[in-house]
């Protein structure tokens, strides 16, 4: 929910600012009338007045500004005191942030003044505007209507009698009927309530009505303005995001007096942070800031960033959240453990991702560990040392193996260039590149001659798994010197429903690996037109090969970058999608994919 702090006063604690002080610069005698006299209006004169003197740097006769904020309890009696003669004076109360306004009462020694207006200033004294005019004839000394005759005008006469003479109350009140507020965050609200200064111009003085013919002392010792009491009611400025400030401590103005100090800094909820919860904390930028609504009670709160613990920060970017439909605009800062991304979510060139952890994990990205003569790193990239998602190694023509440390079956000579396609009908010594005279038994993948590792970016979109002008893998289609395959054709219904295929899909072809003991071709699944027991989605996953040529080749035909229609056999058993000499893989055209989905809805039954 929104939060709301405290109303404390504001003024407590903290020393207003004034133009002049009695008694500043010499002692000054000065003169008053009895409190008890001048509480009501008076009918029999002012009674005998009472005259001392005033000087600042003596304790027991001064009066300060700082004695308008104290704690009246405490003190009832003491009073700050202008110099004499004074027609115009100003007090001010600088504070050291924003606050919100709810009042301000004043409350006068000396008779209220003639005209008046309080001020506030949201710029730290660098511009002003008023809150409220003050007079006895509002149309005469400011040229406003008085809010008495017209509501909601700025200009009263309420506070500005003469009578009381003493102990005369002002009050303004920021929230009135004439400016109600339904949520106290809105920039409408801020405008009004929020200040970072308060001032008070006492523009004329008037004399309390009892002083008569009968006046023995001189008039200019009772021409002061003297305030009791300056209470300036409100709260620290939160957003709606804290309803409490960091402990409000008591403040020692004089022994036997403690003032308690309202502060400006809030104690945030909702995952937001500074002084005034004007932003998120450092890791919750998912979304943008937003105050919490005092109308319908939502906290708004921060939301956090997927930073996958591998950051301490993020920052809320624009593009970002608007390209994602105003999901998500977090993007993360500074990522660690070799990890990069708007979400730390990949590992950072010259890394792959161990499937075995958590991404969370400190460990989640190792380092790859290619054979640097094999390895195609200065001619392919060099920010891509190995695959970020499997750590195989981008390898030069004709080199084989995760690490690229050795040449593929039917190709020898190691070294700087890769290695060099055998030149004979069968393999070769990988050393020498002498013929072997016997067949060898070559357990290989079908689809070409297919490399460790072709070349794969880490996102995977449609446009960037190409082949480049550095040939990081051969197949049949690249080679028909070395690999000819028979293909199986479409046929008929009846031959194509005599195949009872478990599954056919829709695939683009991205990697392919030398197991050793078997092949594994990485699809990315863009269709699923029949499944079988082994569930398919659209997504990568890989199909085995079962196949070969003595030749080191593979057939049917999978070039790594084209779309496949793929009809085979699968192994409940594991899972596995199958690709033998008996699968049906063509190009995928669109006609083809109609006709197919055509056969398998109304010919097969």
């Amino acid at each position: 929910r929104a939060c709301n702090p405290p109303v404390g006063n504001l003024a407590a604690g903290r020393t207003p600012v004034t133009l002049t002080t009695c008694g500043q610069n010499s002692t000054e005698l000065y003169c008053s009338y009895p409190d008890h006299s001048l509480l009501h209006r008076p009918s029999r004169g002012c009674g005998q007045p009472r005259c001392t003197k005033c000087n600042a740097n003596q304790p027991d006769n001064s009066h300060l500004p700082a004695d308008m904020t104290d704690d009246f309890f405490a003190n009832p009696v003491s009073w700050w005191q202008s110099a004499q003669g004074v027609h115009r004076e100003e007090i001010r109360l600088d504070f050291e942030t924003e606050f919100y306004l709810t009042h301000v009462i004043a409350v006068f020694k000396s008779p209220r003044p003639a005209a008046m207006v309080l001020e506030r200033s949201q710029d730290y004294g660098q511009t002003w505007r008023p809150y409220k005019y003050f007079s006895v004839n509002c149309t005469a000394t400011f040229g406003l209507q008085d809010d008495l005759i017209e509501e909601g005008s700025m200009c009263t006469s309420r506070y500005s009698d003469a009578v009381p003479c003493t102990r005369g109350e002002v009050i303004y009140r920021a929230l009135s009927p004439a400016n109600k507020i339904e949520d106290p965050y809105s920039p409408e609200a801020q405008d009004l309530l929020k200040l970072t200064n308060l001032r008070l111009l006492l523009l004329k003085r008037q004399e309390c009505p009892c002083h008569g013919s009968g006046l023995v002392e001189k008039p200019q010792r009772f021409a002061h303005y003297a305030i009791y009491d300056l209470i300036v009611r409100g709260s620290c400025f939160c957003n709606g995001h804290a309803e409490e400030s960091p402990g409000s401590v008591g403040f020692l103005r004089e022994p036997g007096s403690c003032v308690r100090v309202v502060h400006g800094k809030c104690v945030c909820r909702h995952n937001t942070a500074g002084d005034h919860c004007e932003k998120c904390a450092p890791l919750y930028n998912d979304q943008p800031w937003k105050p919490g609504d005092g109308k319908t009670g939502a906290s708004n709160e921060c939301r956090k960033c997927r930073c996958h613990n591998h950051a301490e920060s993020c920052h809320f970017d624009l593009s970002v959240w608007l390209a994602s439909g105003k999901r998500s605009g977090g993007v993360c800062d500074n990522c660690k453990h070799n990890t990069e991304g708007h979400r730390c979510q990949r590992c950072k060139p010259g890394y792959y991702r161990d499937r075995g952890k958590p991404m969370s994990s400190a460990e989640v990205c190792k380092p790859c560990a290619c054979q640097p003569v094999g390895s195609a790193n200065t001619t392919f990239s060099s920010s891509w040392r190995c695959h970020p998602r499997t750590g195989f190694c981008y390898c030069k023509p004709g080199v084989a193996g995760p690490n690229c440390d050795r040449c593929l079956v039917g190709y020898w000579g190691f070294g700087e260039n890769g290695c060099r396609p055998c030149d004979c009908a069968r393999d070769c010594d990988q050393h020498t590149g002498h013929c072997f005279n016997s067949e060898p038994f070559f357990n290989i993948p079908i689809g070409g001659r297919i490399p460790d590792l072709v070349q794969t970016p880490t996102n995977e979109s449609e446009e960037e798994w190409k082949w480049n002008d550095h040939e990081q893998g051969f197949s049949a289609l690249r080679h028909p010197e070395k690999c000819v395959c028979k293909e199986k054709v479409l046929g008929s219904v009846a031959d194509f429903c005599q195949m009872k295929y478990a599954y056919v899909i829709k695939a683009r072809i991205l990697s392919a690996h030398d197991k050793g003991t078997h092949a594994e071709v990485v699809v990315k699944v863009k269709k699923v037109l029949k499944s079988g027991k082994v569930k398919i989605a659209r997504s990568n996953r890989s199909i085995y090969p079962e196949s070969w040529t003595n030749r080191g080749c593979t057939c049917p035909i999978l070039n790594p970058g084209t779309d496949y229609l793929i009809a085979g056999q699968e192994d409940s058993r594991t899972g596995k999608l199958l690709v033998n000499m008996n699968s049906l893989v063509k190009p995928w055209k669109a006609h083809l994919g109609k006709q197919v989905s055509d056969i398998l809805r109304t010919g097969c039954k």
